[in-house]
């Protein structure tokens, strides 16, 4: 068997134009721009690159966007201060705290004082909280995105059995979640997790998110499963190159699954237009609109 790819490049982009779509009507019929803000705090080189394209596609939707950078010193009541000055400010209505934050400054502090409302990383106790009751509008991007994938390439997972390795707030807690809610028979596995190949053989759906290398061994995939890859990791090759890959041994997986996530290319490709279509539901929410169709 050799897996179909799934194109997250290819379903990101569809998406994209769905949502600049979706914004040229809300500015010509309601008058009403989705604004986004970035806050990045010190000078990670990676952070920095993410925001900058956090920014620039929100740019190119017709977005307003507006970006605050504060030194890596900064302290945490300054952090608090911007937070709270983009909360009241109407023309912003997705608020982005770039993680991870300086040692100084406490994230929960952050998300704990951060409008639920803007949180279009659902990174919130209060987002938690509406996902895990089944009524969140707002939902952690990449996760959100491995649905959007699912809902491409394999339509109904009703019944199928889904695992999740990783349970991270960012990933594994809410992808587990927004899973049972598309009524898959969902298992979360771990790094303490006893006998990972036999839950792995098990799954109809299975979802890496572990954060190691080429973890998941083609071996452990059963025939004819969906194999989601969210890991992204930089290794060294043969003649010292590095190369990116994800956390499933893909060319062994792919022999034995129906589909597949390359990475890059696959997952990843999903994650900041999702944040876009999180900041447009916010500014629909926020004006009483029905994002429903998003």
């Amino acid at each position: 068997m050799t897996a179909t790819l799934i194109d997250g490049k290819a379903v990101a982009a569809r998406l994209k134009q769905r949502l600049y779509e979706h914004t040229i009507r809300l500015k010509e019929i309601h008058d009403l721009v989705p604004g986004l803000a970035t806050v990045l705090v010190g000078d990670d080189p990676a952070s920095e690159v993410y925001v900058r394209n956090k920014n620039k596609m929100a740019q190119s939707l017709g977005f307003h966007s507006r970006s605050h950078r504060l030194a890596a010193n900064a302290s945490e009541d300054e952090v608090l201060d911007v937070v709270k000055t983009l909360n009241a400010d109407p023309s912003i209505h997705g608020i982005l705290v770039q993680m991870p934050l300086p040692p100084q400054i406490r994230e929960a502090a952050v998300l704990d004082i951060l409008d639920p409302g803007k949180d279009v990383d659902a990174l919130t106790a209060a987002n938690a909280g509406l996902l895990m009751s089944g009524r969140a509008r707002l939902v952690s991007c990449t996760p959100m995105g491995v649905m959007l994938l699912l809902k491409e390439y394999v339509g109904d997972i009703a019944g199928l059995e889904a695992l999740v390795i990783g349970r991270s707030l960012l990933f594994g807690k809410p992808a587990a979640q927004l899973l049972l809610a598309a009524n898959a028979t969902v298992t979360m596995a771990h790094s303490k997790s006893r006998n990972l190949p036999e839950l792995c053989r098990r799954a109809d759906i299975l979802v890496a998110a572990i954060g190691r290398p080429e973890f998941v061994q083609g071996e452990w995939v059963k025939p004819g499963a969906v194999v989601i890859d969210v890991g992204i990791n930089r290794v060294q090759g043969a003649e010292g190159a590095s190369r990116l890959v994800g956390d499933v041994a893909f060319s062994a997986a792919a022999e034995q699954a129906r589909a597949i996530t390359p990475v890059p290319g696959g997952v990843g490709a999903m994650t900041i237009v999702c944040l876009m279509r999180n900041t447009l539901i916010a500014a629909m929410l926020a004006a009483g609109l029905d994002p429903a169709l998003l």
